[in-house]
């Protein structure tokens, strides 16, 4: 990429304020400037700087201190705020076609300031909005003006109280009524009822909603998407026949209004039917373009792999905001020293650089894979919508629905360790609500639940594995992929003949030395999981108790390793890249590796029992690796976090400023918080009371 001029650079990335933080900025071995440029590009910095100083510039997205919304004003502010935002023109939607990046970043920089806020966006537009145009036909088009305008406001109800995961199991109903050319759309109990759906709750008009499709003389053809209005647009009253309502406070996200839905023998239209995988004549016969009634299914819930890349890069923020919280509290920090007169930053020690900097790899490698991933999966629902019918279109789609479930739980659940680690290693600090720890790790922690289970998901992830293996023993098919993630599969057995042969601890040092052992371990864990399956089908095991017995400490294991190994893979190539600047090369290449070391530290154990390890040298090594990396990032740590930082407005943590000012902050936060020069309200009823027992005792 070429390099910006200083104008560019100036008016994109602003000078940061001085302060403490300028001892370590002044070590760093690198430009941040340059590397953020290079990581994002103008075009991504400057749609972010216009969405942050947007946010910044409207009163009202005003930052609020000392006091807590009611929930009821929560959800009002949040959605006037969406409200708000669709009227801006930052991102159109021609924009989001030509570059799919820029609707990710909106997300992300929305859910940088606020989740409920990004969320409520996310849902109408793109979950909604998306799946009527990308499931619906010509006669639902009329839809997505009124959409974009929030004439009308939408929500996507798949999940009923007793079924989440397993949605082939929804209860809800829609008969055909050939008489009336209508739907009857009813919820047969509460168990069926919708629930958990966002926007649901108080604003939603109009929800897409799943129900199993009957025709007339009983025949039901599955699970199938219906437009159904739930509200009148004006007066937000139920439509008739409709119970909705808000499902109440949640441990997080509360300006997100998730809610339920029963229906009542409700009658929709026939044209209500979002017919891209099937539809019903007048007369009532279904059709449909496809044979096969599993593709069929997978291509009506083929949304939920864009709301679960999404989440990836939902939880890629988190812990972004998270670190970069705790590496500028852990520079400007001081504690002990080499003498009792002088404190050094809590940075300098080793056990807080193992604790932080390592997630600060992590930032960068997922980030990475988030943005990849992200773009691999717009290519793919462009040749859906294209009619691409080819062997390869299929085969993309099976390994991106593949990364896709592998990569949320190991986003999600990276983002949740992380974000717990920065709080404590914030100390008492990182406890205060005001430093927005607390709201991080309550944010992220939905993400490792909706849409899809993690320990669900993985088993899509772990299946595709064991599948792709299955084909090659049975009909010596290659082990290949479009997108090359399973290609080292091909070598499987002389991968298995391997082992762990680095020298030395200088030769760990390069994200190459992890990236074989993780080839070893992906083979491993499928030789493990393939004989286990096995195992257990000679043992009289139907095959959804063998795979269902399989996937502890096998399959499990499997699919994220596989996803860890991908996440490696990906960063590994991108920063031994001819492209990357000469300057940046080598704190790049440091990331990579230290996020490499760091993740397969955490299965050593299994590299010990399989016998790529051997000797007490091997485990050793790595561990040694990864502080002497650690060790050579702490004095470009703050740089990197001035990187992914975002405005000190967005960021809305005292002991995260720019500025590094950690107490001049805090205190000023403090003062906001706690307002000091008022006795509490609650005082002189207590202090009466307490005259009055105290008298009572005198007289006994």
């Amino acid at each position: 990429m070429a390099a910006p001029s200083e104008g560019d650079a100036a008016s994109l990335l602003p000078d940061l304020p001085g302060g403490p933080l300028q001892a370590y900025r002044a070590r760093a071995s690198f430009c941040w400037k340059e590397l953020a440029l290079f990581l994002e590009g103008e075009d991504m910095l400057r749609l972010k700087k216009s969405i942050f100083s947007a946010l910044e510039d409207d009163p009202l997205f005003a930052r609020s201190r000392g006091h807590e919304l009611s929930l009821e004003k929560h959800r009002e502010l949040t959605f006037l705020r969406c409200k708000r935002f669709f009227g801006c023109t930052l991102v159109r939607v021609e924009d989001m076609v030509r570059n799919p990046l820029s609707m990710l970043t909106l997300i992300t920089c929305l859910g940088t300031y606020d989740w409920s806020l990004a969320q409520k966006f996310l849902l109408h537009l793109l979950v909604f909005g998306f799946t009527i145009y990308k499931s619906g036909s010509e006669r639902h088009l009329e839809y997505l003006p009124k959409i974009l305008n929030m004439e009308i406001f939408g929500c996507f109800a798949l999940t009923e109280v007793s079924h989440g995961s397993n949605a082939k199991a929804i209860r809800t109903t829609a008969h055909y009524d050939p008489a009336t050319e209508e739907f009857i759309l009813h919820s047969p109990d509460f168990e069926a009822a919708k629930f958990w759906v966002g926007n649901m709750g108080k604003t939603a008009t109009h929800a897409v909603v799943f129900a199993q499709l009957y025709t007339p003389g009983g025949r039901c053809h599955g699970l199938h998407s219906f437009l159904v209005q739930i509200r009148n647009p004006k007066t937000l009253l139920p439509m008739p026949g409709v119970m909705v309502g808000d499902i109440g406070k949640k441990l997080g996200l509360n300006g997100i209004d998730n809610g339920f839905a029963m229906f009542h023998k409700v009658r929709i239209p026939r044209r209500a039917l979002l017919n891209q995988t099937g539809d019903v004549t007048p007369e009532g016969t279904y059709v449909t373009p496809f044979k096969d009634a599993k593709q069929r299914f997978g291509a009506s819930l083929n949304n939920l792999s864009i709301g679960r890349a999404f989440i990836v890069a939902m939880s890629v923020v988190n812990l972004k905001l998270a670190v970069s919280i705790a590496l500028r509290f852990s520079a400007t920090r001081r504690q002990f020293g080499p003498t009792d007169e002088e404190e050094v930053p809590v940075l300098e020690y080793q056990t807080q650089r193992w604790r932080l900097l390592p997630y600060l790899a992590a930032v960068y490698a997922l980030d990475h894979f988030s943005k990849w991933l992200f773009l691999n999966l717009a290519e793919f629902q462009q040749g859906l919508m294209g009619t691409d019918c080819s062997t390869r279109q299929a085969e993309l789609g099976h390994e991106i629905h593949a990364l896709v479930s592998g990569s949320k739980p190991l986003a999600s659940w990276t983002a949740q360790r992380g974000i717990q680690e920065c709080r404590e290693a914030c100390g008492g600090h990182g406890y205060l609500a005001v430093n927005r720890l607390g709201d991080l790790r309550n944010e992220n922690d939905p993400n490792c639940t909706y849409e899809g289970d993690n320990n669900v998901l993985l088993q899509q992830t772990s299946g595709y594995l064991l599948g792709l293996l299955e084909l090659r023993l049975q009909g010596g098919a290659r082990l290949e992929s479009p997108l090359g993630t399973v290609d080292f599969l091909e070598a499987y057995p002389d991968i298995l003949d391997q082992r762990f042969s680095c020298p030395s601890v200088t030769g760990c040092l390069e994200s190459s030395v992890p990236l074989a052992a993780y080839e070893w371990l992906v083979c491993y864990l499928l030789r493990e999981s393939v004989q286990k399956v096995n195992e257990e089908k000679r043992a009289g095991s139907s095959d959804f108790e063998a795979r269902n017995n399989s996937q502890v400490y096998r399959c499990r294991s499997l699919a994220l390793t596989f996803l860890e190994l991908t996440v490696v893979r990906r960063f590994h190539e991108y920063v031994h890249q001819p492209s990357v600047p000469p300057p940046l090369r080598a704190v790049l290449q440091r990331l990579g590796a230290l996020y490499a070391l760091w993740s397969l530290n955490q299965h050593t154990a299994l590299l010990y029992r399989g016998g790529y390890f051997s000797g007490e040298q091997a485990g050793k090594m790595i561990e040694n690796a990864i502080l002497d990396l650690c060790a050579q990032l702490k004095d470009d740590a703050v740089a990197l976090v001035d990187v992914i930082a975002p405005p000190d407005f967005i960021l809305d943590s005292p002991i995260g400023r720019a500025d590094g000012e950690l107490y001049k902050n805090l205190w000023t936060a403090v003062l906001e918080e706690s307002q000091v020069l008022e006795r509490a309200s609650w005082w002189a009823e207590f202090s009466a009371s307490k005259t009055h027992v105290e008298s009572l005792k005198s007289r006994l």
